[in-house]
């Protein structure tokens, strides 16, 4: 497929890739809209509908990506989309949030999410830090994609078991008829699948006619596209005063990315990486800043702005760096 896009003309793949994104978006965006309102018509209560439901549809895309490109065999976009995307959550998403407004992060989040992004981040750094150290053996296996999967549902259903416990009166929110909300579900599926499949293809082809390794193109193109529904969602709650939604769906997202899209992605494929393209360091940057993030929002909104400035240029930094760092192995 790669060869094809190629041979058409060296712009098609760049439209595609255009296409895709808008897709992508647009379907995240209609899946959204049609689960929150079923979750409403069900009596959901918020805080699921934040680190669930709004936080898994907006992970679709990674989620599409990821899978498509394991199924191709092309893990290396696969564990480089999630890798990226949740650095650039945790830096650009949460970082712009915190420039435009404050955004006070709960108790109940820290004490309930933020162990467990640190715990999952923990573990598939050590994953891979043992495919550092072994003898070639897959970096994350079959055996160790179900470990990941098997914590994402105790994740769910602990989140589920706190919801119910303290349960809280469901406020109100947009809600659409049954059929539209079905409709809304279904399309917005479809278009992050067929979105996801061409950004595979068309990322790849582009890695491609640059020399560029799927690994670059995972970490940024691909890791930045399927990561704006989380950044025009967060932005969008924060500046409507929904900062649990803003903070909530960064966590959710970046635990489901972690340990559904990975564990579904290594039981397709068996997840191995070539060590020259640096993922163990892009890893270990990424448990660094995940610690820093829990003691940020520890400290409350004092200095908010100066954290987000900090965190945005730090993935200025971040995406100068493995940028140089693709072109100095080429």
């Amino acid at each position: 497929m790669v060869e094809k896009l190629l041979a058409l003309h060296p712009v098609i793949p760049y439209l595609i890739l255009a296409v895709a994104f808008v897709a992508l978006i647009k379907g995240a965006d209609m899946f959204v809209d049609g689960a929150a309102s079923m979750a409403k018509k069900l009596g959901v209560a918020p805080a699921i509908i934040g680190l669930t439901i709004v936080a898994m549809g907006t992970s679709a895309p990674e989620a599409a990506v990821s899978i498509s490109a394991s199924v191709g065999g092309a893990n290396e976009i696969a564990l480089g989309n999630v890798i990226g995307s949740n650095i650039f959550n945790l830096l650009m998403v949460l970082g712009f949030c915190m420039l435009i407004t404050k955004v006070p992060t709960t108790k109940e989040i820290l004490v309930r999410d933020y162990p467990w992004n640190i715990i999952a981040t923990a573990v598939v750094a050590a994953m891979i830090i043992f495919f550092n150290m072994s003898d070639g053996s897959p970096a994350i296996s079959r055996t160790e994609g179900i470990i990941l999967l098997l914590l994402f549902i105790a994740y769910l259903g602990y989140v589920i078991w706190k919801t119910i416990k303290n349960r809280t009166p469901v406020e109100d929110v947009k809600t659409i008829s049954w059929t539209k909300s079905i409709v809304f579900l279904v399309v917005g599926i479809v278009l992050i699948i067929v979105g996801g499949d061409c950004v595979v293809d068309s990322a790849s082809a582009i890695a491609a006619s640059f020399g560029m390794s799927p690994m670059l193109i995972g970490l940024t193109i691909v890791a930045c596209g399927t990561s704006l529904p989380e950044l025009v969602t967060s932005i969008v709650a924060a500046r409507k005063g929904e900062c649990d939604m803003a903070v909530g769906n960064v966590i959710g997202s970046n635990l489901f990315n972690l340990l559904f899209i990975l564990s579904m992605a290594a039981s397709i494929n068996p997840v191995e990486i070539d060590l020259s393209s640096g993922i163990f360091i892009d890893t270990v940057f990424l448990l660094g800043i995940t610690l820093m993030m829990y003691a940020f929002s520890a400290h409350g909104t004092k200095l908010q702005r100066t954290k987000g400035g900090i965190l945005v240029i730090l993935y200025a930094a971040y995406l100068t760096y493995i940028i140089l760092r693709t072109f100095a192995a080429i």
